[in-house]
């Protein structure tokens, strides 16, 4: 059931990924990122609330790992948008992709220890998600490019390292507390610009699905993390590119490269094997 889950939170999370990358074509991608995190903050206090998780007990023993979680997921989309502001998005986004050797580590280092056909496919499903991204080799590569990728990729493992330890004890309320610190940072970077990023009341109803999807996806993936090997779930949970370009391809009728369309079969492969294990 684990990884059901985390294939689904990779589902929800590529969706997400699909929908506000579409929108920032028109919108400011912080301003976009930041209204979903105020989204996402609602619905989780509807869902804790509903799940009566507001114990003080519990949340003084996950409030750290969501605070971490936010500041890291933060960090890195900051890295992320500088790497792509300074560098081709073939170079950055395979390297942001490696992010989930960081919980992958993590888990193998705390002494899990998958089945030999769960190695095989973690290999392949890593690799088939580098190669789905589209990365390009040719041409001149920049220093500053791949350093703020390489530091985009640290911060997301650490973010899913974090969801996944509060979501020991709590995934209702190390989401809750993550959303609230994002949304408390979001609000302030709103109230020091003086202004909402250009976004229009038109775009509620999207941004509304991307925060839902998002957070979504968050809660979900802690949940998974407590049903399974992280090591094997974190890497179910980083399917999401795969799913960003087949949503691209699909409804934006992006052209795939060679390379992508072997990157996608890979990642279905090591899916099977994983699972076969």
């Amino acid at each position: 059931m684990g990884a059901v889950l985390a294939l689904l939170s990779s589902v929800m999370w590529g969706s997400a990924d699909f929908m506000a990358g579409t929108l920032s074509r028109r919108r400011p991608a912080l301003a976009v990122a930041g209204s979903a995190q105020v989204v996402g903050l609602l619905i989780m206090v509807i869902v804790a609330t509903a799940a009566g998780a507001w114990a003080l007990d519990t949340l003084a023993s996950v409030w750290v790992w969501g605070v971490l979680a936010s500041l890291s997921g933060l960090t890195g989309l900051v890295f992320f948008y500088q790497a792509l502001a300074v560098g081709r998005m073939t170079i950055v986004s395979p390297i942001a992709a490696l992010g989930v050797l960081v919980p992958l580590g993590a888990g193998l280092l705390t002494g899990e220890t998958p089945a030999p056909w769960q190695y095989l496919g973690i290999v392949v499903a890593v690799a088939g998600v580098v190669l789905a991204c589209g990365p390009e080799l040719e041409g001149s590569v920049g220093l500053r490019p791949v350093l703020y990728a390489g530091i985009a990729a640290l911060m997301f493992g650490l973010f899913l390292t974090f969801v996944a330890v509060g979501a020991q004890t709590s995934a209702v309320m190390t989401m809750t507390t993550q959303r609230a610190t994002s949304t408390l940072l979001a609000v302030l970077a709103a109230l020091a610009a003086r202004s909402l990023g250009g976004l229009q009341p038109g775009d509620l109803p999207i941004i509304g699905v991307i925060g839902g999807f998002d957070v979504g996806a968050n809660l979900i993936f802690g949940i998974a993390t407590t049903m399974g090997l992280l090591a094997v779930i974190s890497v179910l949970g980083s399917l999401y590119p795969v799913v960003t370009v087949l949503l691209a391809w699909l409804i934006h009728r992006e052209r795939l490269r060679g390379v992508q369309y072997l990157g996608v079969s890979l990642a279905l492969v090591g899916v099977i094997a994983i699972s076969a294990g």
